[in-house]
């Protein structure tokens, strides 16, 4: 059975970041003061990547654990917030390699680029993940990507390349 998202509380309740930005050609993007999301990236296993609720916005395709940013909170404090609550990323022992923001003037995404020496095991009990997985490196491109994780996949899968080739 899906899982399906808890009842909103009331609007006086609810963060003021979470809400849909609409672009002047109409299109929406969530978070009003953007969004950010973290990609994991642990050697042996991969990166760990989410396979979004049916419900959600582009849901039933894989990308990383995200969301909206609070009032006042960073991209990066956002990006290891969201993946906690979505896949029980552990912010301790992170090392951060790389930050890119894709910035349309009115909204921006931030991804954030995490190095995870230490295995962890993914929880994806949240209600805006049907899944969470690690997926080996060379396999990502053959699932079915959300949109915007797709379009920056070849971009950071190079800088995950040339990690690699450092840490030998």
């Amino acid at each position: 059975m899906p899982k399906l998202p808890p009842p909103l509380p009331p609007a006086h309740l609810r963060d003021p970041g979470d809400s849909w930005v609409e672009g002047p050609d109409g299109r929406r993007y969530w978070g009003r003061f953007g969004a950010a999301g973290a990609l994991v990236w642990h050697p042996p296993q991969g990166v760990l990547l989410q396979l979004r609720a049916e419900w959600s916005h582009n849901g039933g395709t894989w990308g990383i654990p995200g969301g909206a940013l609070k009032a006042g909170e960073s991209a990066h404090h956002a990006a290891l917030r969201e993946s906690r609550e979505e896949a029980g990323v552990p912010a301790e022992g992170l090392e951060t390699l790389h930050t890119e923001v894709f910035d349309l003037g009115f909204w921006s995404y931030t991804t954030v680029l995490f190095h995870a020496p230490d295995y962890f095991e993914p929880d994806s009990s949240d209600y805006e993940s049907d899944d969470v997985q690690w997926i080996p490196i060379d396999t990502v491109s053959s699932l079915d990507l959300h949109p915007g994780f797709e379009s920056s996949w070849p971009g950071l899968r190079g800088i995950i390349e040339e990690q690699r080739q450092k840490l030998g």
